[in-house]
């Protein structure tokens, strides 16, 4: 009988959602994106820095403002050149995996796990400063007295996202397209109200322009004077190319055919991103807007701009609107880590550089313990920052932004150079994309090092320490599991001996007989390995004589790096079969006899209870076993390592009155 859901399984089944099933032919189709809807939760990260990103740049000029027309050129050439780069990426790695891919297979896996820590990193803090400066963008629109609130608002916005993404990747977007739709529409107008607005100011611009020029070159240092201040803001405004990397990384969950659908996601990510940041770098000149406590630049502008209207309560709805959305946008843009975070993860986990348990998944095929990772190292982050400077956390974050951002693009353009120059003999057209990258290696170089020379003192050392400490952990991961991977193989040895020779005395001297009052043991087991055939000698050893039939279970797992489409989830189907398969062939050879049973989803124990009452409807008198390997020095870390399934399996068998043994492998 099936036990009654609990109180927290139906809370979990109304907030995340009831489960989807594999058998599903529209599975994929389903959860799959087009481009537009691609574009609103992968290009949103890019787009939203649009509005922090131009005001850093912004800033930091000082009293030089008409050079941020320099630094908006060099930064929309800069993402154009950066968006074709990763084009490119993709037609190559039409898998997905981005950064961390790319260097794993192009340079070293060494090089991959650095990619990859740097891309966690970013992440946490994209999400970190999305939501906070989207709390400043909405805390602008209202009295300053609510400011005390703004760090509250932040760690529920880092709560309801995280929710919102353990229902899965269309869920979260879709209901988020009408904020970027008002975001988008709202600046756009903004911008060209703006251009339209100040006709015949161009002379006076340009004028303005070559004094600022000649000014910021007066100086002891001269033209080299005026290069580190338009290096400084344009340095500081970086943030604006993170989140161009985020469709590379997350190809796999596009709508077929994939690499056409990434490359139109890339154009639109590129062409709005580069049109906004210009756009509102030129109206805060139009504008002469200058800084105002409580209010981000965005909002400065909009609000100068709306209160020469005629119609206050026009201005007003503008306001509401534009500042909403942008708040709004921001939040969406957190998306993008959420996203590919957990995929980033998971590819790493898959690697064995983390825990095997981020390349899982949950029943709605999201890599569940990736997206809470994410969700409360943000939420850490947050709190840490607001610790630090409550009043100025996004500023604090700009800081500690962007600097990995440009470790995996240096990373990636490295590895696509080395690629282009070694296939050059091969690859028709090879120089021009090795000049695109080449020509991005050198800009993402060049700004890794500025950013890193100018943060580094003001706190970007601490980007530097945290992922050199993440580099460490997963190095120290690696190793444990190669560790234990030599461990197996002494195990696997039993393989050879099992199809060599038969290591039991036959049960019977014909062919096996089903005797379905006999004592039956039910071995769960995974693929034809040395632990299965530990567990199944100990069976044999221990109750000498007392099972008359054998019956073999295994559960093919539904993990990150299977869940890539149709064909990749009947491989694994046939794969699981064929696998059990091999022990009722050794157990028949033996003289027992045997069966199998094999299923795959994404929880295997959920899988192997469902298949239970079938064994037992069969087979009365089964007992079900399971091996667990048992490490000598049991730690925290190594319960994290590794999946202990059979406990919850026991759990499971015990609620339902089935007997479970759990039987040791010392390794």
């Amino acid at each position: 009988m099936e036990p009654t859901p609990t109180f927290f399984e139906r809370v979990r089944r109304l907030v995340v959602g009831r489960a989807k099933s594999v058998e599903d032919q529209g599975l994929f189709h389903s959860l799959s994106l087009i481009a537009f809807f691609a574009w609103v939760g992968l290009g949103a990260d890019g787009l939203s820095s649009s509005c922090y990103g131009p005001e850093e740049a912004f800033l930091n000029l000082h009293d030089y403002p008409h050079l941020i027309l320099f630094v908006g050129l060099g930064t929309v050439v800069t993402i154009f050149i950066i968006s074709t780069s990763y084009k490119q990426i993709i037609q190559l790695f039409p898998t997905g995996g981005g950064g961390y891919l790319v260097a794993t297979k192009l340079l070293s896996p060494g090089l991959g796990a650095l990619s990859g820590c740097a891309l966690l990193v970013d992440y946490v803090l994209t999400i970190a400063i999305s939501v906070a400066s989207g709390c400043d963008a909405a805390f602008s629109f209202f009295d300053p007295k609510w400011q005390a609130y703004k760090f509250l608002v932040a760690l529920i916005g880092v709560l309801m996202l995280s929710l919102l993404n353990l229902r899965g990747v269309k869920e979260s977007v879709i209901p988020l397209v009408p904020v970027f739709l008002a975001f988008l529409i709202t600046h756009v107008f903004g911008i060209f109200y703006a251009i339209f607005d100040h006709p015949m100011t161009v002379a006076t611009v340009v004028e303005n322009t070559g004094g600022d020029i000649r000014a910021a070159s007066s100086g002891s240092w001269g033209v080299f004077g005026l290069f580190i201040i338009l290096l400084k803001a344009y340095s500081m405004g970086a943030g604006t190319y993170t989140g161009i990397e985020a469709v590379s990384n997350g190809v796999q969950m596009l709508r077929e055919p994939r690499v056409k659908t990434a490359k139109r996601t890339m154009n639109y990510m590129a062409t709005s991103l580069a049109l906004t940041v210009v756009g509102l770098m030129t109206a805060y000149l139009l504008y002469d807007v200058k800084a105002q406590p409580g209010m981000t630049l965005n909002a400065v502008l909009f609000k100068t701009m709306s209160d020469r209207w005629e119609m206050p309560w026009v201005a007003n709805i503008f306001m509401f609107i534009t500042l909403g959305s942008a708040a709004l946008l921001l939040g969406i843009a957190a998306q993008a880590g959420f996203m590919d975070g957990p995929r980033v993860a998971a590819n790493m986990a898959l690697d064995s550089w983390l825990p095997k348990r981020f390349a899982s998944l949950s029943d709605r095929f999201v890599t569940q313990n990736g997206v809470l990772v994410m969700g409360g190292a943000a939420a850490f982050v947050l709190f840490m920052a607001h610790l630090i400077d409550p009043a100025g956390i996004v500023k604090f974050l700009v800081i500690l932004y962007s600097i990995n951002v440009f470790i995996t693009f240096s990373l990636s353009q490295t590895g696509m150079v080395k690629h282009w120059w070694q296939v050059r003999r091969e690859e028709a057209g090879w120089f021009s994309k090795f000049v695109i990258n080449g020509v991005g290696l050198a800009l993402s170089i060049g700004i890794l090092v500025s950013i890193v020379a100018i943060k580094f003192h003001e706190g970007g050392w601490v980007t530097l320490v945290v992922t050199g400490a993440f580099v460490g952990v997963v190095f120290l991961i690696r190793r444990h599991y190669r560790q234990t991977a030599v461990v197996l193989r002494r195990l696997d040895g039993l393989v050879r001996v099992a199809r060599a020779a038969a290591p039991m005395q036959p049960a019977t001297a014909g062919a096996p007989v089903f005797d379905p009052n006999g004592r039956t043991a039910v071995l769960l087991v995974n693929g034809f390995s040395g632990v299965g055939l530990h567990t199944l000698f100990t069976v044999v050893r221990l109750f000498s004589g007392i099972f008359k039939n054998f019956v073999f279970v295994q559960i093919g797992a539904i993990d990150a790096g299977v869940f890539k489409g149709a064909d990749e989830i009947d491989h694994l189907r046939t794969k699981v079969a064929e696998e059990v398969k091999q022990y009722v062939e050794f157990m028949q050879q033996n003289g027992y006899y045997a069966e199998c049973y094999s299923a795959i989803g994404v929880d295997i124990v959920e899988e192997a209870v469902e298949l239970a009452p079938t064994i037992q409807e069969k087979f009365p008198q089964a007992i079900f076993f399971g091996g667990q390997l048992v490490f000598p020095n049991d730690s925290w870390m190594i319960r994290m390592l590794h999946n202990y399934t059979v406990f919850a399996l026991q759990r499971k068998f015990y609620l339902r009155g089935v007997p479970f043994m759990i039987l040791p492998i010392r390794v």
